[in-house]
């Protein structure tokens, strides 16, 4: 399984629930899509997994973006993931960027609002955000492998569905 998670914008922890605190470890692999704010708290996410991939975001501290890149991509449930934090990307620049770097899924944070969308044959993940949504409802993504597909669960932080897509 692969958790995503993005916009914390935390001081000093992560601002993870009991239930993230259980299921981070236990993932396969751990993406954040950006804007952790301060070095303390991207150290705390980088400790919970063996696994551990991360972008800057636009409201990281210069002690952040120094350590983290502005995209990057795993290869992880057999798929390629692109990871941006979305606030230099529209539509057709996150599409033409995915289709440049081979990309199946693209997980983007910014907008703190959890959902998923398709670019043409490329599927975006946005978790949301599990401790600031700004009005939307936190949460974070959950994504398997369901035979030849994936499945991606949108829930919140204490571990309730939101939405289910299989892709």
């Amino acid at each position: 399984m692969l958790l995503a998670l993005a916009d914390t914008h935390g001081r000093d922890d992560p601002r993870l629930t009991a239930h993230l605190q259980q299921r981070l470890p236990t993932a396969e692999c751990v993406i954040h899509a950006g804007d952790f704010t301060t070095a303390a708290v991207l150290d705390a996410f980088a400790g919970r997994s063996d696994r551990f991939v991360a972008v800057h975001g636009n409201s990281d501290r210069s002690a952040v973006s120094a350590r983290l890149p502005a995209v990057t991509t795993v290869d992880v449930l057999d798929r390629r993931f692109l990871v941006v934090h979305g606030h230099d990307h529209d539509r057709t620049a996150l599409s033409l960027l995915a289709r440049q770097e081979g990309a199946d899924v693209v997980v983007v944070g910014h907008t703190h609002t959890p959902g998923t969308d398709q670019l043409g044959e490329v599927t975006v993940v946005n978790p949301g955000s599990h401790a600031d949504p700004r009005g939307s409802r936190p949460a974070y993504a959950a994504i398997e492998r369901a035979g030849g597909a994936l499945s991606v669960r949108l829930r919140t932080p204490s571990g309730e569905a939101i939405e289910t897509v299989r892709v």
